[in-house]
């Protein structure tokens, strides 16, 4: 073997273990966790994601890296997600979408364009949804899609959701091409089969593309393919925390004010910053905290700490 053939063989070495979030575009196909086991192999193995995608979607997946993982909850609550996608109707199936087991075959001819934004408009209604039975919530400990999957029966689950923009973007019936934007968790699959019962011949989704998850859009994504053929792109594309938590005042501490945070100890804060931070030291991130009030006045105490 030539000492070229020998380096071309040589696989990439690991990547050490980096903090903070990778806004990934995930490919239709491979579920999040699959994707996430791809990034393991360049070296990153405290690994996470905030909001996970169905296989069948495409799109922003946030990929939490080392101390990024400990910012997921808040990830979570902070912000919506914008959806584009495909419905058709005259089937339903028992996944909600097009890669299910067909369940009925409807007529759809009857149903007009008019009806279809009359529907999709009407989501702007919904302040909850029906939690479709292939999903990863969870009954008494237990996801629901293990049960489906067992052919157990599987309750029927209720979830507040709330949609701020419903666009439909084209109608070539029995397709239609529409635009949501959502509050995190909404299952666009229960929009899609919501839709198809009240216009009385099923429905189904055939395609999903999450083109943001607060605070980041797909102009940002980096693709998976891209990373496993160059791992240093994984450098580049990392989104510092304190762009993650946009909505966060990120205060800067001096070295005593460092030790009593790592120390569980309260530190003052000022009344004009708000009730939540993120604390950092010398442009580390060090802690997640709140605003609490104690006989000694406004203190900040950790909600979270990002020290290793």
């Amino acid at each position: 073997m030539t000492e070229q053939t020998s380096t071309a063989a040589r696989k990439p070495a690991p990547l050490p273990q980096l903090d903070g979030v990778l806004v990934l575009n995930k490919p239709s196909g491979p579920t999040s966790a699959r994707c996430l086991s791809a990034l393991k192999r360049l070296g990153q193995r405290k690994i996470g994601h905030a909001g996970t995608l169905d296989p069948m979607a495409s799109g922003v997946l946030l990929v939490l890296l080392g101390q990024g993982t400990k910012i997921a909850s808040h990830l979570l609550a902070d912000g919506g997600k914008v959806y584009s996608g495909q419905l058709r109707l005259g089937l339903t199936t028992d996944t909600w979408d097009i890669q299910g087991e067909v369940l009925t075959e409807s007529p759809w001819q009857q149903v007009t364009e008019a009806d279809v934004r009359a529907e999709v408009a009407h989501w702007l209604t919904l302040h909850e949804q029906e939690v479709p039975a292939y999903s990863a919530a969870k009954h008494e400990g237990q996801s629901l899609y293990k049960l489906a999957r067992k052919g157990k029966e599987v309750p029927k689950k209720v979830k507040s959701m709330e949609i701020s923009q419903a666009d439909v973007l084209e109608v070539e019936l029995p397709f239609v091409r529409f635009r949501v934007a959502c509050s995190s968790g909404t299952y666009i699959r229960s929009l899609a089969h919501s839709l198809g019962m009240r216009l009385g011949c099923g429905a189904v989704l055939t395609e999903l593309t999450r083109e943001y998850s607060h605070p980041f859009g797909l102009e940002v994504a980096c693709g998976l393919d891209e990373l496993s053929a160059d791992p240093g792109l994984l450098v580049k594309h990392l989104r510092p925390l304190a762009e993650a938590l946009p909505h966060w005042p990120v205060l800067e501490l001096d070295e005593a004010a460092e030790a009593r945070i790592r120390n569980g100890m309260a530190i003052p804060c000022r009344d004009d910053v708000g009730d939540k931070a993120l604390l950092q030291r010398q442009g580390m991130p060090l802690a997640l905290a709140r605003r609490s009030e104690t006989p000694q006045g406004p203190c900040w105490t950790v909600l979270r700490g990002l020290w290793n």
